[in-house]
């Protein structure tokens, strides 16, 4: 997967994050369990990419799903980039919603990562922390020919475990923001149902229907 590729398919796109700077420190114990979900995104995703555009994409969208779907707080992510209008749609609206952008966030994925060429992921153990106790997660897709693009996780302690709520490209690139910028100007034009059919839509032309 090329560069050019990865900044055209729109998996990340430009808008700085406040809180890019903040010092870096290992966590020791507490590490692995943040790290974890971000291994086993990579984990899901290796498997995807071995399977390659040979395999038709609902299957490998049924594979990469229920892992995304861990890794990922997709609720929160969906909310945040609503904004208050959130709290004031319908129920029907919001399940409407919530799966459209489901299906946007993991057909991105699987469109991203559609075929294996000696790539690699690296995770750093390393942490970032954030003021509002909030950890970042580094990691790096290396090429085999050397080339390597920097993703980082903005990663959220729930109950039971640790998810993503962000994803930063070279560690300051937040695809929330953008997504919130798309998402509410979609919203003023034609509310939630015009939102949903442009997720719709987005996600039938990655996966070619």
């Amino acid at each position: 997967m090329t560069q050019t590729a990865l900044h055209r398919r729109g998996l990340l796109a430009a808008t700085l994050l406040a809180a890019a700077g903040l010092p870096f420190r290992a966590r020791g114990a507490e590490a692995p369990a943040v790290v974890a979900p971000i291994q086993q995104l990579y984990d899901g995703l290796m498997v995807v990419m071995h399977m390659g555009p040979g395999s038709p994409f609902q299957q490998r969208f049924e594979r990469l799903a229920p892992v995304v779907e861990t890794t990922f707080d997709l609720d929160n992510v969906l909310q945040v980039s609503v904004g208050p209008l959130w709290g004031s749609l319908p129920p029907d609206q919001q399940e409407l919603l919530r799966a459209a952008f489901r299906r946007y966030t993991v057909a991105s994925y699987v469109n991203s990562f559609d075929s294996f060429d000696g790539q690699r992921f690296e995770v750093s153990p390393q942490l970032r922390s954030l003021p509002n106790g909030e950890e970042v997660v580094h990691s790096r897709i290396v090429a085999a020919r050397g080339d390597s693009h920097t993703l980082d996780y903005v990663m959220r302690q729930e109950p039971q475990r640790w998810r993503a709520v962000d994803v930063l490209l070279d560690g300051t690139i937040s695809r929330v923001a953008v997504q919130r910028s798309d998402f509410r100007s979609l919203l003023r034009n034609g509310g939630a149902v015009a939102l949903a059919k442009s997720l719709q839509t987005k996600t039938a032309d990655l996966s070619g229907g």
